[in-house]
């Protein structure tokens, strides 16, 4: 019998979660055995999956859970040196020369387990099967949008919080809006993805005048002077080894408009980052990062932009997964051995 474990998130401000306890109930139905570690953060309670007729355990005890069992969960796992065993399905952030991501490697590699990186999990045709990268657009537009407003006051980008939905947020950013009577112009990076349709969306109905690029717009490889015209640049485009640079380096000391960067793809210690004027992620903490000071410029770079809406983000990727953790009973069924052959080939470099 498959086991499939879903393990608590640990990470600060994450409530998501991949699988809901009407999902699980099928899972089991189809024979596979979840167990699912209790959670008094997550975004649906740990009473929903008991009554659903999941077997509860202890956060953090997949450590110690048979070899077989498949782990699951969204984000990054404990920062230390242990060997990991498992089979774990996560974003891993590790096949693109990320520094964490290179430790994270070693550390199966040591153990012997699997990587089923989020990411990688694709269809023949090389589309991604589940992500996150709607609700990734819509909470990082608002947030940068917070952040402009906070520089046009002159202030610093207030702490983040969790909304209960997508109202909330709409309301939210409405009041800041109207305490300032203005908007700011935008151009929307890979406006045609996931990401870019989320930011889109969130700009439309906060009545912003955006720009749209996507692969017509930037096949010449750039430079691309065109974005400093604009005060809000979104990048929602994934770092690869075929993506331009958007902003360079030197355009921090030219002329611009431009005061605002979202990086939503967020992919900083990556090699192939088309916005390498920074090193680290922002934070909920601290949402802005200054670049410059005159004239201002912020950066925008958290890495978690969907945990913002965790009832929505949660329920529309766990629909998109649900019909792969069903095939979980094959293990030849395509999706997941292409992620693993992916992690294989990855494994052959550290």
């Amino acid at each position: 019998m498959k086991h499939l474990w879903l393990r608590a998130e640990h990470r600060e401000n994450e409530k998501r979660v991949g699988l809901t306890p009407q999902g699980a109930t099928q899972l089991i139905k189809k024979g596979i055995r979840v167990s699912v570690e209790a959670s008094d953060t997550r975004i649906i309670s740990t009473k929903d999956y008991k009554d659903a007729g999941c077997e509860i355990v202890s956060a953090g005890s997949w450590e110690n859970a048979p070899e077989d069992v498949i782990i699951f969960g969204l984000k990054e796992l404990p920062n230390n040196d242990t060997p990991l065993k498992h089979s774990h399905i996560m974003f891993g952030h590790a096949f693109k020369g990320q520094v964490s991501g290179k430790k994270l490697l070693k550390k199966f590699k040591s153990g012997g387990g699997t990587l089923y990186d989020i990411e990688y999990l694709t269809q023949d045709t090389g589309k991604r099967v589940a992500a996150f990268g709607y609700w990734a657009g819509f909470a990082g537009a608002y947030v940068s949008l917070k952040v402009w407003i906070s520089q046009l006051k002159k202030e610093e980008c207030p702490p983040l919080s969790a909304f209960n939905d997508k109202r909330n947020l709409l309301k939210d950013i409405s009041n800041e809006i109207n305490s300032i009577k203005t908007l700011p112009s935008a151009i929307v990076i890979g406006s045609l993805g996931r990401v870019g349709t989320g930011v889109c969306d969130f700009c439309e109905e906060s009545s912003l005048n955006i720009k749209k690029w996507d692969l017509v717009e930037t096949s010449s490889g750039g430079p691309f002077p065109e974005v400093l015209n604009h005060e809000i640049l979104f990048n929602c485009v994934v770092a690869t080894p075929n993506t331009p640079v958007f902003f360079q380096p030197n355009y921090i000391d030219s002329k611009r408009k431009l005061r605002v960067i979202g990086d939503i793809a967020c992919d900083p210690d990556s090699d192939y980052n088309p916005i390498p004027i920074y090193s680290e992620p922002t934070t909920w903490t601290n949402p802005g990062l200054k670049i410059a000071n005159d004239p201002p410029l912020d950066i925008m770079a958290i890495d978690n932009l969907p945990s913002l809406l965790p009832k929505e983000s949660s329920i529309d990727f766990a629909e998109q997964i649900f019909p792969y953790l069903m095939q979980l009973v094959d293990k030849n069924y395509g999706v997941w051995q292409r992620a693993k052959q992916v992690f294989k080939s990855k494994l052959l470099e550290v």
